[in-house]
């Protein structure tokens, strides 16, 4: 048996590295994409267009208006004279946000009344509006609070001291600085694990009936697990090389810290690629051409990875949803490919993973190999 499976992988290998497509598959797209999707997947949100209306014309609502011109997070790219400018310049998307601030704006802050603020936001791009959204609120709160502190200083200079400031000091864990980047690079490293990957492996079964050497693999000594095997161990090493190729990447290109145990994330990658084979390999058997096996591996690996969490929070999906994310292997990949880079968990904490990944790929590897023996007859 084992001399059988080493012909089986000495085949595969040798395919795979004749294969220009293969290797093109394995070694280029990665790369490429996880730069794309290191700079371009990102919830921060940076210069917001902007535009403003002040009816007031004090010098508090230009002390208001001034921190968004500073600010990062905003860019104030025009100012407007009437209220009716608003419409045309969010249909046409010149601006995504206008503030604007009515008469009387100074003299109820003076009075120690509160003094609303209007903002005008295009909800086409709720992400970015709820976003912004939230920019705006903490610099109104720290307008409103250095407000507060000068009104105390002109009026009881000698009590300025004692005014009551309540201040939210924020410390985040695992990410002090709330780099969106620290949440999906390693998200980016499973993703794409996943589609090189099965794709290559929903190749394997329909590459041997394609090209006529299923045949002869029939009339072999070789059984369909001795067969699934060698098709699987081939791909997982390459997986495997692929998982520490990318990480790399991302660690040293992106500065993503990885601060786990790297025995932890070669396992838990063993474990979700005996999955992610079993599926290719599964898909495999089932297509007759490598056209089929290319439209269902789509057909699987966009659902997987919009319900694995790689993008939106599993807890915001309907019920049902929920449910069914337990069964794929990304989702529970995932959660190991963040917790060891950012949090440095163990197994002591990431085992339910562990055991839904080992569970979920001997069953897909399972099925595959029944559904083999079924072609074979």
């Amino acid at each position: 048996m084992i001399e059988r499976l080493r012909q089986i992988l000495i085949k595969e290998f040798i395919h795979l590295f004749r294969d220009r497509h293969a290797r093109f598959s394995l070694l280029v797209p990665p790369l490429l994409q996880m730069l794309i999707f290191g700079y371009a997947a990102s919830y921060e949100v940076n210069r917001v267009s902007t535009a403003v209306l002040d009816y007031d014309h004090s010098q508090e609502s230009r002390e208001f208006l001034e921190r968004f011109s500073v600010s990062s997070r905003f860019e104030v790219r025009d100012v407007l004279q009437r209220e009716s400018q608003i419409p045309s310049l969010l249909d046409h998307r010149r601006v995504v946000l206008v503030l604007q601030i009515q008469p009387g704006f100074a003299e109820l802050l003076r009075k120690g009344q509160t003094a609303p603020v209007q903002a005008v936001l295009d909800g086409t791009d709720s992400n970015t509006a709820l976003i912004a959204v939230g920019y705006i609120n903490q610099i109104a709160n720290r307008f409103a609070q250095d407000y507060q502190l000068q009104m105390a200083d002109r009026l009881k200079p000698s009590l300025a001291t004692f005014a009551p400031n309540i201040e939210l000091q924020e410390r985040p864990w695992y990410n002090a600085n709330l780099e969106s980047r620290w949440f999906f690079v390693p998200g980016v490293i499973g993703t794409l694990v996943l589609v090189s990957v099965m794709t290559l492996t929903a190749f394997a079964v329909v590459r041997e009936r394609e090209i006529g050497t299923l045949e002869q693999l029939m009339v072999t000594p070789i059984s369909p697990t001795e067969l699934i095997v060698g098709k699987t161990l081939p791909f997982l090493i390459v997986g495997l090389a692929n998982v520490v190729f990318v990480a790399i990447l991302g660690s040293l290109w992106f500065q993503v810290p990885f601060r786990g145990n790297v025995f932890v994330l070669l396992l838990g990658t063993t474990l979700f690629l005996s999955s992610a084979l079993g599926v290719g390999l599964l898909i495999s058997t089932l297509c007759q051409t490598q056209q089929q096996a290319f439209a269902i591996s789509f057909f699987y690996i966009s659902p997987a990875i919009m319900l694995s969490g790689f993008g939106y929070p599993i807890t915001s999906m309907p019920t049902a949803l929920q449910y069914f994310t337990n069964l794929d292997p990304l989702r529970f990949y995932l959660v190991v490919l963040r917790g060891t880079f950012i949090k440095d968990i163990g197994l002591d904490v990431l085992w339910p993973q562990m055991i839904a990944m080992a569970l979920l790929g001997a069953a897909t590897l399972t099925l595959a190999t029944l559904r083999f023996h079924k072609t074979l007859d």
